[in-house]
Order: structure tokens, then sequence, then C-alpha cells
């Protein structure tokens, strides 16, 4: 197991074995002292084809994700919302499959979003922070600003995701 660095500071790739034969497989997901990050709230979410949830991100109580893909394949888009980032504003988009080697650390302070790109997907995401209701913020996952290819072409949308702020109006509210 080890962390493979992204051009975005301290959102990384945590890669690892995946043992195959002919049961299926198996891959350690995460060590803690590989990672060095308390993961406190654990979450799982199942989504239909076609379903974008986020860009979502806590301004008070901010959470990093450890994200694991058990069934399907998203594209996973992180956004830094850092205030005095060098990459402010700026997205990572990865594909994740269910047997993809690898699971992605998403640092405190980014939006984070996913498409369900497969007939079904769910996610199991570790947290760093506990959810705050109060707290929660959608960034507009199409914000024209961001450029984000999310890979469908008619998303799925909750009414809190259709009415996320743009990147703009956030930099005066974070």
């Amino acid at each position: 197991m080890h962390i493979e660095k992204t051009k975005i500071k301290d959102l990384i790739i945590l890669r690892s074995e995946i043992h195959k034969d002919n049961r299926g497989f198996f891959k350690e997901i995460n060590k803690k002292k590989i990672l060095k990050k308390d993961l406190i709230f654990d979450c799982l979410s199942r989504s239909k084809k076609n379903t974008i949830r986020g860009l979502h991100f806590q301004k008070k109580n901010p959470q990093g994700k450890f994200i694991t893909v058990v069934e399907g394949e998203i594209l996973d888009v992180a956004v830094d919302l850092r205030k005095n980032s060098k990459t402010f504003g700026k997205h990572f988009c990865i594909k994740i499959k269910q047997d993809s080697n690898f699971s992605l650390y998403i640092p405190e302070n980014f939006a984070h979003g996913f498409a369900c790109l497969s007939n079904t997907c769910t996610l199991y995401y570790r947290c760093t922070n506990y959810r705050d209701k109060n707290s929660e913020t959608t960034l507009k996952w199409d914000d024209p600003a961001l450029k984000i290819n999310w890979k469908v072409k008619k998303p799925i949308l909750s009414l809190k995701d259709k009415n996320g702020l743009l990147l703009n109006e956030l930099k005066y509210k974070i």
C-alpha cells in the first residue's frame, strides 16, 4: 500500500494490491500508519446511473473524506476551497470502479461530488469529522467557472444540488 500524490496538494490516492483468484478478489483499503488520518464517521451511499451528488462541503467543522467504491463506477470530483491555496477553485476528477486498486483521500475544505456512471454504484466513505447539517453548503455542480465534464448527459439531481452556489459567490461566504 502506498500514497500517490495528485496535482493538488494534500489530495491523494492510496494504492493497494488486489489479490484475485477464482473466488473473487481481496484488497486492503486503508492502514492508519499510511494515511495517518482519524476517520471517525462512516457513510454508505447508493445511487443509480446518471445521478450526480455534490458538490458538498461543510463551512464549519470541515470533513476530510476517504472514498472507496464498493459497487459500480463513478466519476469522483474534488474542488479545492482552501482560502490560501495556490489551487483554489481548481478541480480534480478521477474514475473509480469497484475493482480499482485505489481509494481517494479528499482533505478538509474541499467540495466533493460524484457521478454514477454504471447502472448503480455504492460508495463507502470515511470522514474526519461528523456531519454538521447547519454547516452544509453546496457548490453548483455545473458552475461554468469550474468546467467539470461529469460524463453525464441528463443528470439526476436533488433540489439541494440544483440550487448550489457559484464559486464566485462562495469566495465571499467561506
